[in-house]
């Protein structure tokens, strides 16, 4: 068997912006050629997550040392132009405030310069156990507010 080296997308900071590229593909579109609405969330969850793997922010050690981690609260998103097959996409992400057991992401996901969905996403930092919020330790404050923009 051949021992493959490839790596999944990452992501990088640029500008202290957090940009992760996403690639539309076939199964990503509706019946008139154009990503479904519910797909952006998709693209934004896959660049949040590899924003706090940046961080280094391991979400599943947390869950199994813990039983803390990320729910979403509330999400509001603008769609305003549509992306299509084919599309090289860069989702980005920016911390707008944090408190001790919440946290506000603001995302972009672009086509080159043009923007086509904004999103505003507030996160939960929740004991998983309980179902109940929880303070986040003190280093992972620390590594949000590297990323906190306006």
């Amino acid at each position: 068997m051949t021992d493959f080296k490839t790596e999944p997308a990452k992501g990088e900071v640029v500008g202290g912006v957090f940009a992760f590229p996403v690639r539309v593909y076939y199964e990503d579109t509706d019946a008139g050629g154009i990503v479904y609405y519910a797909n952006y969330l998709k693209f934004a969850e896959r660049a949040r997550t590899e924003f706090l793997r940046a961080l280094t922010i391991h979400q599943q050690a947390d869950l199994e040392q813990h039983q803390t981690g990320f729910v979403v609260r509330s999400c509001h998103i603008e769609y305003l132009k549509s992306a299509v097959l084919d599309d090289a996409l860069t989702v980005t992400c920016i911390v707008r405030e944090y408190g001790a057991a919440s946290a506000t992401v603001v995302q972009e996901i672009l086509r080159g310069d043009e923007v086509l969905a904004t999103l505003e996403v507030k996160v939960i930092y929740m004991n998983v156990a309980t179902h109940r919020p929880t303070r986040m330790p003190a280093e992972m404050s620390a590594k949000f507010e590297k990323f906190k923009g306006n």
